[in-house]
């Protein structure tokens, strides 16, 4: 059964993780890629690196970690397409509308789930602030009291 975000309230109106029989659902912008997450998140955080910053068009990206077996594509698996730098994780994007999915392989044991394309609350929030190092000068970092980390976390 695939739920919307309406859907993963309890009667409480709390979040429900999600899971095999309660996933969420993502997608890309033209909603050619459409995905399931069945597991709960396992952290996110912000990160201001360059790469980030080029990819979106913004200051900083949300994105949080899930075990690849937790992921399944939904529809358009051929029209994800990636960009492999030489010193960094896959970034994986729809072929048709160029909107930004995931980080890393689904050969590899995790995948970085950019938050923007999930429907509804995911569940989680960033924990951290990564590679404060290069954070953009026309955006100060908020003071939110998570911790900030030069590069990447430990």
């Amino acid at each position: 059964m695939r739920l919307d975000a309406a859907a993963l309230l309890d009667g409480d109106g709390v979040s429900v993780a999600p899971s095999p029989q309660h996933p969420l659902l993502g997608r890309c912008l033209c909603g050619a890629v459409r995905f399931e997450v069945r597991a709960p998140f396992t952290s996110a955080a912000y990160c201001y690196c360059h790469r980030c910053q080029r990819r979106t068009g913004t200051a900083r990206a949300a994105s949080a970690r899930i075990n690849v077996d937790d992921l399944e594509i939904l529809t358009g698996r051929d029209l994800i397409r990636a960009w492999k730098p030489a010193d960094g994780m896959a970034k994986n994007y729809c072929g048709e509308c160029g909107g930004h999915l995931f980080a890393g392989s689904l050969d590899a044991d995790f995948v970085a789930i950019r938050l923007g394309t999930i429907d509804g609350d995911p569940g989680i929030r960033p924990e951290a602030h990564t590679w404060v190092s290069s954070a953009a000068a026309w955006e100060d970092i908020p003071d939110d009291g998570l911790p900030r980390f030069e590069e990447g976390r430990p």
